[in-house]
């Protein structure tokens, strides 16, 4: 029994002598690592928002309320590479008439909301992005509200 308790411990202790030993300078070179990319992960934006994690870019239609005819319809097309097209008709009162915009965009800071540059007039130009949907914002960047304020959510409608 001595026999076979001697060869286990010889066994034992040629097993862990073979073990290679960790290297200090892969430590070292991977805390390196580490620390460049905890300085590039915080100079990125933080959390999702609809500028990064939504499908956003499409076509949204909706017929805006309107006080002096039946109703405007709006498409607003969202291209990947910062531009728009503003298309309007106001229905009831020149059937023929279309008004179409086109131009470029911008994100607000959170990555919510779009604002059209180039427009003329009245026209809107504020928009929240949310998922398959924009709401029309008021010229201040606030959502409509009151009775009507599902009128003024466009649909994405490819």
């Amino acid at each position: 029994m001595t026999k076979s308790t001697l060869l286990l411990s010889l066994f034992i202790a040629l097993l862990s002598s073979c073990s290679k030993p960790a290297e200090t300078l892969e430590l070292e070179d991977t805390t390196a690592e580490l620390s460049l990319d905890q300085e590039i992960v915080q100079s990125l934006p933080t959390g999702d928002n609809s500028q990064n994690a939504l499908d956003w870019p499409g076509t949204y239609f909706a017929t805006l309320p309107c006080a002096s005819c039946e109703g405007i319809e709006t498409w607003v097309t969202l291209n990947q590479d910062g531009t728009f097209v503003l298309k309007t008709h106001h229905m009831g009162l020149n059937d023929d008439l279309e008004e179409i915009f086109t131009g470029k965009f911008t994100w607000d800071e959170s990555g919510s909301m779009v604002t059209f540059h180039g427009l003329i007039g009245s026209a809107p130009g504020k928009y929240k992005v949310g998922e398959n949907r924009i709401w029309h914002l008021d010229k201040n960047g606030n959502k409509i509200e009151g009775d009507l304020a599902d009128r003024y959510i466009l649909v994405k409608q490819y």
